[in-house]
């Protein structure tokens, strides 16, 4: 079983579904301008570390798995992280499916054979309503203000220049508040649809002129938990 992931600043979209390892390419044409990196996934493995440990804004899932159910995965998916959008999009199309998908907490059902275009209207209209419900891509407590869709910050009032890097880094982070995130994990996100690397030496550097961008006054929004990464902790006084 095979799994795509699109890399957002913030979240990723994961596509889980049936493709021999021969065709493991085959998902890219369902979202082909977006979907930036692609992975080889065993259902256990989402299961057990990514899906709970970390933010998804959507997952597409089939229900037949070679080492899985879909339907078992979308109920825990649902327990652990209930914000979590899920759409099925799978050959069974039985009516009986149909319900139990929704009744687990699906938000849409797509059967196949079905039209890209119109698949592709359904995700980016879902994405569209969590990013409203979530507020936007917008960041504020009163002291330091973002705003990631104009790409514009400021501290106490005064503005605050952001590389995009630099942008992408910190919607990852305060979107995963109080969250300890890895380096691999944050390497991992800010790889871009063009596929531009970003080192650990990368990522440090933005770490530290981020820090000394917003820092100030003894407020504290990034926290170092050594030997594991780094924890958006919103602005505490040190």
């Amino acid at each position: 079983m095979y799994g795509l992931v699109k890399h957002t600043a913030s979240r990723d979209t994961v596509f889980l579904h049936q493709y021999p390892q021969s065709n493991a390419r085959a998902p890219l044409r369902l979202y082909p301008q977006a979907l930036a990196r692609f992975y080889p996934y065993h259902l256990r493995q989402l299961s057990n570390y990514r899906i709970p440990a970390y933010d998804y804004d959507l997952i597409v899932l089939d229900v037949n798995l070679p080492d899985g159910n879909g339907f078992d995965f979308c109920a825990e998916i649902k327990e652990r992280r209930p914000d979590t959008a899920v759409i099925f999009l799978t050959a069974n199309d039985m009516e009986s499916d149909q319900l139990r998908g929704f009744e687990l907490g699906a938000d849409d059902y797509v059967t196949k054979p079905f039209h890209i275009s119109v698949f592709r209207k359904k995700v980016s209209a879902l994405l569209g309503r969590i990013q409203r419900k979530t507020g936007g891509d917008c960041y504020t407590d009163g002291t330091l203000s973002i705003n990631f869709s104009e790409l514009t910050a400021a501290l106490a009032g005064d503005p605050v220049i952001f590389t995009p890097m630099e942008y992408r880094l910190l919607k990852v982070l305060v979107r995963n508040p109080q969250t300890v995130l890895t380096r691999q994990v944050l390497l991992e996100k800010l790889w871009d649809a063009d596929e531009n690397f970003v080192d650990e030496h990368a990522l440090t550097v933005a770490i530290s002129r981020i820090r000394g961008k917003i820092e100030a006054d003894g407020q504290q929004y990034i926290k170092t938990v050594y030997g594991m990464g780094y924890m958006w902790i919103g602005g505490i006084k040190k």
